[in-house]
């Protein structure tokens, strides 16, 4: 292979630090040793560059390498990344994977700049699932087909790689964990710098979380204590940035308990820190057992325990994939997995013969040096060379087809939030300002809470989350405790209407509540949606109206998704699915196949809730009314001659056998639409129903009687209606609202989200112009 590197530029995707990630350090040592490398060779002029992901709120100030930045769940920030790596200098592009540090559904986001680099792509792979899931094992497969090559850290990832997830074996290279070169010392070298100098000293180290296993070793120590008194079992390492965000130090403190409750305060120190490589490698010298007692087989690397092998630690473990390899030929000893027993058992056997100790010091340092960094970065730069060579020789094509140039605006909750206070969401806005007048409604929060919901399972942007707590808030004040049903209207002093709430703001609320359980992303809001959906279904058999039958019956279903042997609601959907079915059978007739004797507004939410009703019972004949019926609404809301949706108006609807009214069109109509067809696409795979959700999106953007776009780019609002005069120049928070839950619900389709088939060739709009319209 000729092949001029002296001139290589390479940049890597990957977190960095100063954010806390084992990914991090890893990538931050390669990219060191690979300089210094470069500054070794003569005539060559190396460049790095680091693509940072985020996946916090937190700024970093990073080295002067990093000149981009991906936060995680921003699908348009990997877009942006692959144009701005395609007009960069970088030769090859070095992607570090791990599943937990991209955004969309099992990381799938990292797809969007795989798929449109036109460079080659070397990715190390630091997780190998031998039981992925669909999602895992599509979005790996995906990865791997897009990479020129592919680096992994043990033989056994090989395997998997080629076993379960087809990839060609000439694909795949083996390059060692990488670790610091220290020199064999003595464990007294650097004990004196831990007051330890008369101590017996076992090490363990890394970002703590509870798949570590940390108290098996705990529970060995009684025992050792009695054998040697001097022992001292030091705990090195902050709990993991993620687990401290969602569990907080729980995990430390059942370990302290522990320690405490066994009498071992003198023998167990936790360093609850995050120290830097040179007083790590002091904590490892000074070690004189060195332990991982990990939890699950399925771990394919470790830095921790490369780090332990390469300083000549001699080490117990338990036999997770990487500790076999690694530990092999007695480079150290495996013991089962939580058996405290066999951990103290080969602790004092360790202890009790310094021979076989440093015998099994002597295999690790000698087998680990060809881990030290100059070694693996020296094989990291072969093998980008040779992607080099390799892409430029086949100039392969990308065969993963994910829809980068769909013309959907970006998401924002600007307006949203502008409209929501500390109390919940205004019904009305006077243009852009909220109308503190007209004060709340129930049906508007419970619309936002399912929009704010959706658009933290998105996101998972914290202020979302505020959103979340506040909306829910809401519909708790708003259930009467005594007749469980939601009042609806609230003045701006917080005082509720005499006049009970409406059917629909009843149901409505129900169906909020079952998608909030379905999609709830912690406990506390799962807990007190159950509480609030259970304690409303008492009161829905006074439900008459077929909108609110309807929401019912969506709630029902969402909720069943989460708990499906809960009996009630079975029961409340089947008696609801059947009141709907019998109230068409009723109603309709061949040419009115509809519910009742006028259409008025949030029309197709009656045949997607029959629809989901009949999917979720397997019954043939709701799910044909409820064809029959939404095929019929869009025909006569549809202006075939420009293929374009009509909308009926709500100066006088459409009763049975007189005219449509035209004006005014509102937006809450369309996200049914779109739902509808989902659920229709879903159930029958006829394309008939994707072209709708396009013509239901585009007539937000100006394909509508007017002509004019609803959605204001500038505020991520919409306008209140389309009048016969144009748009209604207000923006409040029921069009707000169903825009916004368009856009969410536009987004999963298009951009990989969701797992339905539906997000398969849909939304041709690529060629569709969107002007911005204040």
């Amino acid at each position: 292979m000729s092949l001029n590197t002296n001139n290589l530029s390479t940049a890597f995707i990957a977190t960095y630090p100063p954010q806390r990630c084992g990914i991090g350090t890893f990538t931050n040592d390669l990219v060191t040793n690979l300089q210094k490398i470069s500054q070794l060779e003569v005539n060559t002029n190396n460049n790095f560059s680091v693509i940072a992901m985020r996946n916090t709120l937190e700024k970093f100030l990073y080295p002067q390498e990093v000149n981009f930045e991906i936060r995680q769940q921003r699908r348009e920030d990997y877009l942006e990344a692959a144009e701005f790596l395609n007009i960069s200098q970088a030769d090859v592009i070095s992607l570090q994977h791990e599943f937990g540090i991209f955004g969309g559904n099992d990381g799938d986001y990292i797809l969007h700049v795989l798929n449109n680099l036109k460079k080659p792509v070397v990715t190390t792979l630091h997780t190998v699932l031998e039981s992925p899931t669909p999602s895992q094992k599509k979005t790996l497969k995906a990865i791997c087909t897009l990479s020129t090559n592919v680096v992994v850290l043990a033989q056994k990832a090989v395997h998997l790689l080629t076993d379960i997830f087809d990839v060609p074996a000439q694909k795949i290279h083996i390059i060692p964990h990488g670790t610091p070169d220290i020199p064999f010392l003595d464990s007294s070298y650097y004990k004196s710098n831990f007051h330890a100098e008369d101590k017996q000293v076992i090490l363990t180290f890394g970002l703590l979380s509870q798949n570590k296993g940390i108290e098996y070793v705990i529970e060995a120590l009684p025992n050792v204590v009695k054998e040697y008194p001097e022992i001292l079992y030091i705990v090195l390492g902050a709990t993991h940035p993620n687990v401290k965000k969602h569990e907080g130090e729980k995990y430390r403190i059942s370990l302290e308990h522990r320690v405490k409750e066994l009498g071992l305060e003198h023998h167990v120190i936790f360093y609850n820190q995050f120290v830097s490589l040179d007083k790590l490698i002091q904590f490892l010298v000074a070690a004189d057992v060195y332990i991982t007692p990990y939890l699950s087989k399925e771990q394919i690397s470790s830095g921790t325990l490369a780090y332990a092998l390469a300083c000549g630690k001699a080490i117990i473990s338990t036999p997770y994939w990487y500790a076999q390899e690694l530990l092999a030929d007695h480079r150290g000893i495996l013991v089962p997995f939580k058996n405290f027993k066999k951990i103290e058992e080969k602790i004092l056997y360790l202890l009790g013969d310094i021979s076989k100790r440093n015998k099994i010091r002597k295999n690790a340092y000698k087998y680990g040096r060809k881990m030290i960094w100059p070694q693996v970065a020296q094989h990291y730069k072969q093998i980008f060379e040779k992607s080099i060579y390799d892409y430029n020789k086949t100039r392969q094509i990308k065969i993963i087809s994910i829809k980068t140039s769909i013309s959907i605006p970006e998401i924002t909750l600007d307006h949203m939030m502008q409209l929501t206070d500390d109390t919940g969401i205004f019904q009305h806005a006077i243009y852009r300002t909220p109308s503190r007048f007209d004060g709340y409604t129930t049906d508007d929060n419970s619309r936002a809470l399912m929009v704010a919901i959706m658009n933290y399972e998105l996101f998972h942007d914290p202020a979302g989350l505020k959103l979340i707590h506040r909306y829910l808030s809401f519909l708790h004040y708003a259930l009467h405790p005594q007749t469980h049903r939601f009042r609806n209207f609230m003045s701006f002093s917080r005082r509720w209407a005499k006049e009970a709430g409406s059917e629909d703001s009843h149901g409505r609320s129900i169906w909020s509540l079952g998608f909030t359980i379905k999609h709830a992303p912690n406990h506390a809001i799962l807990s007190l949606s159950n509480h609030l959906f259970r304690e409303a279904l008492q009161s829905v058999n006074e439900l008459e109206a077929l909108r609110a039958i309807s929401y019912t019956i969506l709630g029902c279903i969402n909720y069943l998704n989460r708990f499906s042997g809960e009996t009630e609601t079975k029961n409340t959907l089947d008696e609801f699915a059947k009141k709907l079915s019998n109230t068409y059978k009723k109603y309709a007739t061949k040419k009115w196949p509809w519910f009742e004797n006028i259409v008025t507004y949030a029309n197709a939410r009656i045949p997607q809730a029959l629809l989901a009703a009949g999917k979720y019972f397997n019954n043939n004949l709701m799910i044909n009314q409820g064809l029959e019926s939404l095929n019929w609404l869009l025909e006569i809301q549809t202006d075939s001659k420009n293929k374009k949706l009509s909308l009926i108006g709500n100066s006088g609807w459409y009763p049975k056998g007189k005219e449509k009214a035209q004006f005014d069109q509102q937006p809450l109509e369309i996200p049914g639409i779109i739902e509808a067809c989902i659920q229709a696409y879903e159930i029958t795979n006829d394309p008939y129903w994707k072209d709708y959700i396009n013509i239901a999106f585009s007539w937000y953007l100006g394909k509508n009687d007017t002509n004019e776009c609803l959605y204001d780019f500038s505020t991520g609002g919409c306008y209140d209606g389309l009048q016969r005069g144009g748009v209604n120049k207000n923006q409040g928070s029921e069009s707000t609202i169903f825009c916004l839950a368009t856009l969410h619900i536009m987004y999963q389709l298009t951009h990989n989200i969701q797992t339905t088939n539906i997000k398969n060739g849909i939304l041709n709009l690529k060629n569709q112009k969107i002007e911005e319209t204040n």
